[in-house]
């Protein structure tokens, strides 16, 4: 397993979450209004995120991408789970670097919470997170040059959307990470089990829209087994 590209996972998952807490925070303090503060500060994060470790490791940054990535088989079963070990330590140092700045609480008020339901939120995670990955999957392989800038406005839209019914997490390293650090589990299972769901959803609707000749594909593949493991231009690669 390359350590460089757990590095780079673990890495960019720190400036996603800790870049997009602080903006959860700055709305707070500043009392700006969070729905234009926070879609902006985890959408930016994520493109920083990909600028400084994107071409490493194909710039998951997120578990339900990684999920995604393995479904497409373009990361193998072992090398996803090492990434997926990597963003939960990224995200609970940035989420710990939060504890050292702030308090418990403050931490805990950077946490996705439902805003009406479980239920409505379970839905709303699912649908956004399938929306994401479907994203993220086309546009990785189809236009690649472009992901770095597409994948983030994404994010950003989500944000938009989401915020209000669940936290627009799609996301489950950055909820866990600091439910964990601000000791606040209420409602986490959402967050854990959504966005799994929702890669799924939306693997299958890459799968049906893409119309790719899958036998051409596989044969890249075995010709070429050190392929990033997103796509073949690894810097524009994000989550």
């Amino acid at each position: 397993m390359d350590t460089r590209k757990l590095l780079a996972e673990a890495v960019g998952t720190f400036v996603l979450v800790g870049v997009g807490s602080m903006a959860i925070l700055s709305a707070s303090l500043s009392q700006m209004p969070a729905l234009l503060t926070v879609p902006f500060g985890f959408g930016l994060a994520l493109m920083a995120a990909i600028a400084i470790s994107g071409h490493v490791s194909g710039g998951h940054f997120n578990p339900a991408v990684t999920v995604g990535a393995w479904l497409d088989r373009r990361i193998e079963l072992g090398e996803g789970i090492g990434y997926v070990v990597a963003q939960l330590v990224g995200a609970i140092a940035a989420s710990g670097m939060m504890l050292g700045l702030t308090n418990q609480g403050a931490v805990a008020a950077t946490r996705t919470l439902p805003g009406d339901t479980d239920l409505l939120a379970f839905a709303v995670e699912t649908v956004l997170t399938a929306v994401f990955i479907a994203v993220i999957l086309t546009v990785t392989k189809r236009n690649g040059s472009q992901a770095g800038f597409i994948i983030p406005i994404t994010l950003v839209v989500i944000h938009f959307a989401g915020i209000p019914f669940s936290g627009a997490s799609v996301n489950p390293a950055r909820s866990l990470a600091p439910a964990l650090v601000g000791a606040d589990l209420s409602s986490i299972w959402v967050y854990l089990t959504a966005p799994f769901l929702g890669a799924i959803i939306g693997w299958i609707v890459f799968r049906a829209l893409d119309g790719g000749d899958d036998a051409t594909e596989a044969a890249a593949m075995d010709e070429e087994p050190e392929r990033d493991a997103m796509d073949e231009e690894p810097e524009s690669d994000a989550a």
